[in-house]
């Protein structure tokens, strides 16, 4: 006999693991789908607001660090530090994803492994279907889905017919270099179109082991010859290589999250990653957590219409963060010209503050007027070559 659930989600990472969890712990029946095996390729940085507002454990911050190298093309390097108290956390995405999947299931979640196939309504209940680890078919009905399965995926494309552009990204993980001058404290972020055309490329430090990663939207751009110059760059070519990994990553959200009916996207999927940074997962599981708010408000009244309010209430409070950084990305990011002002500007303490205070707190800095004025009229300096790079 199929099974009946109020809610499955489809996708188990940061976005579809919180909206189990979340809608398991309001009472809801909840399948969480997910394939097997899967890591995905991430930077894997979060800020301190994560891990109070989602409880999460410290003990999956496996380094904190606590500032930033940022480099230009021409090799200008600049020192981002954070002066506050502040930090930025660090945890693997294998941990840090298996976690959150299994805190689901322990509030009460059917997980199952499995790969997504569609979506059928011949009843008065969806029926899902998917193919099992082993390869066989297999259905279950649910009043309601929450797609949660990155970047390209097939339950927007079934159901809502869109997908956000995105920069495909591509990582090494390696084994952490022993007995050299390496900064296992700071993030070193490189603006250089040779390692992306239109974006940029980075060396995080996870204590034990080192993310070494690109990522691009301009097709032909090699990503693994990118990170090898990359390792190159840094000193870590002969370094011990540990997995591969490679994924797109949205430019900006969706216009829709929710088909009007019974299917609501969430994290990835709905395109919840921040421009020019290409941070994802707190907003992954701000997404899950609001997509599992509107879902069961949609149960409770029968009014489809609370779907659209995961997507209204993610843009209220971000939707200006999201066009402010997609303007940074879309026009520095442009040429190394434009690059070598931006890491220029990168220099003045005011925009490292109200970086870090954005980025920790996750919302734009509001009240420091003065801040912002000399930030503007230093931005028109370096634009209109005033000042120099």
């Amino acid at each position: 006999m199929e099974s009946t659930y109020d809610v499955a989600v489809i996708g188990g990472g940061p976005a579809g693991a919180t909206a189990a969890h979340d809608l398991a712990k309001q009472g809801l029946s909840t399948l969480l789908l997910d394939k097997a095996g899967r890591i995905k390729p991430c930077g894997g940085a979060i800020p301190p607001r994560l891990l109070r507002q989602f409880d999460v454990p410290d003990y999956l911050v496996v380094n904190r660090v606590n500032g930033a190298k940022i480099v230009s093309p021409k090799a200008k390097k600049v020192r981002m530090s954070i002066n506050t108290g502040g930090f930025v956390g660090m945890v693997d995405r294998d941990v840090f994803d298996e976690y959150l999947r299994a805190r689901a299931a322990e509030a009460g979640a059917d997980r199952r492994i499995g790969t997504f196939d569609r979506i059928d309504r011949d009843g008065a209940v969806p029926t899902v279907h998917y193919t099992t680890r082993d390869g066989d078919a297999a259905q279950v009905r649910a009043r309601h889905v929450v797609g949660a399965d990155g970047a390209l995926s097939a339950v927007g494309r079934q159901n809502i017919g869109d997908h956000a552009p995105f920069v495909f990204a591509y990582h090494e993980v390696i084994r952490a270099p022993a007995g050299r001058d390496f900064d296992g404290a700071t993030c070193d972020v490189y603006y250089d179109g040779r390692l992306s055309p239109d974006f940029y490329a980075w060396v995080f430090p996870h204590g034990d082991t080192v993310s070494v990663g690109t990522g691009s939207a301009q097709k032909g751009f090699s990503l693994k010859r990118s990170v090898g110059a990359l390792r190159d760059i840094a000193g870590l070519a002969d370094t011990e290589t540990i997995r591969r990994e490679g994924a797109p990553l949205p430019l900006y959200p969706l216009k829709r999250w929710d088909n009007g009916r019974d299917v609501l996207l969430a994290g990835d999927a709905a395109g919840c990653v921040a421009p020019a940074s290409g941070e994802g997962i707190y907003y992954a599981m701000l997404g899950g957590r609001l997509a599992a708010d509107a879902v069961a408000e949609a149960l409770r009244t029968g009014d489809a219409r609370a779907l659209g309010q995961a997507r209204r209430r993610f843009m209220k409070t971000h939707g200006s963060v999201f066009w402010i950084l997609g303007f940074m990305q879309n026009y520095w990011y442009k040429s190394d010209w434009r690059r070598e002002r931006f890491v220029a500007i990168c220099q003045d303490r005011d925009v490292q503050d109200l970086t870090w205070d954005a980025y920790m707190n996750k919302e734009l800095v509001v009240a420091k007027p003065m801040a912002h004025a000399r930030i503007f009229f230093k931005n028109m300096a370096y634009l209109t070559g005033l000042a120099a790079a």
